[in-house]
């Protein structure tokens, strides 16, 4: 990097590119958000009027202008796009689910190690000070037996992301279920097996039984369909010293400025590795596959106990 700012691109020109991505860098001491590209030009030039960015009609153009890019697209439209920034040499900001696939997912891993490229999930509640905290705290204190997270909102009933396809067929699995299982792994250790999970009120719920490593257990409600008010991010841990609790809910830009702090640093001082970086993803693209896989696994056999 030879810029005293990190040259930025942004690709999307959804609601989360607008209200995080894009301010987020614009606004950051350290990035300059240089260009916007995203499947509508109109969409496109609207994000770059409101951060001082230009607008670019095709994604080479904007690859040829920056140092690195940020992500805010669906994943199976990330997963390509990520790829060719890969292979130019990019350092890369990137949205869960990480792709499309976990084969997806597995490609863009082996290209960001062939590469040497820094990337990062946005992740955002793992870059919170509160955050780091309450799980070094956890880590700590250790002898957990498991652990319960709940996280319900009326996200999907918004009509801001009434054109969000992606949220809308995924579901709160899809949206959120990567920041509730990676936050339950971090505190507990390494999800090893989806024991048990459901899809209940018409695909509205999902309920998920984990294992980690080390024999603790955790649960996780997952609704974006809940009218709460305010919404309900809470995680919890329990053991021999008792019950840990921690409110999830926060400020998303503060975390994103955080998450830009970690990004530049990696940047500056070469790193590729990071407790979030690419792989992290890729761990959780992993355990999304296995929930609805056990998913289709108990209606399957729920149905040919039926039919037998």
């Amino acid at each position: 990097m030879n810029h005293t700012r990190l040259r930025m691109g942004l690709v999307g020109a959804g609601p989360w590119a607008r209200r995080v991505h894009g301010p987020g860098i614009a606004e950051h001491p350290g990035t300059e958000l240089v260009s916007v590209w995203a499947r509508r030009p109109d969409a496109a030039a609207e994000v770059a009027a409101l951060t001082g960015a230009t607008p670019v009609e095709d994604f080479d153009d904007l690859l040829a202008t920056v140092d690195a890019v940020t992500f805010a697209v669906p994943p199976a439209v990330q997963a390509p796009l990520a790829l060719r920034a890969i292979e130019a040499g990019k350092h890369l900001v990137l949205e869960k689910p990480l792709a499309g696939t976990v084969e997806e997912a597995e490609q863009l891993v082996a290209a960001a190690e062939r590469h040497g490229v820094a990337t990062l999930m946005v992740l955002t509640f793992r870059y919170g000070d509160e955050t780091i905290d309450w799980l070094a705290d956890v880590r700590r204190t250790g002898g957990w037996h498991g652990g319960a997270a709940r996280w319900m909102s009326a996200t999907l009933l918004d009509t801001k992301y009434e054109f969000s396809r992606w949220r809308h067929d995924g579901g709160a699995l899809a949206d959120i279920g990567p920041h509730v299982f990676d936050l339950l792994d971090a505190a507990l250790g390494p999800i090893t097996e989806v024991l048990a999970a459901h899809l209940a009120e018409a695909g509205a719920v999902w309920h998920v039984l984990l294992e980690h490593t080390g024999g603790a257990t955790s649960t996780a409600t997952l609704t974006m369909h809940t009218p709460a008010d305010p919404p309900i991010n809470d995680f919890a841990v329990f053991g021999v010293h008792g019950y840990r609790e921690f409110d999830a809910s926060g400020d998303a830009r503060a975390r994103y400025a955080a998450l830009l702090d970690a990004f530049l640093a990696m940047v500056r001082e070469g790193r590729v590795e990071h407790p979030c970086d690419i792989r992290r993803g890729l761990h959780l693209q992993r355990l999304l596959r296995a929930v609805t896989d056990k998913v289709t696994d108990t209606a399957t056999r729920a149905t040919e106990q039926v039919t037998g």
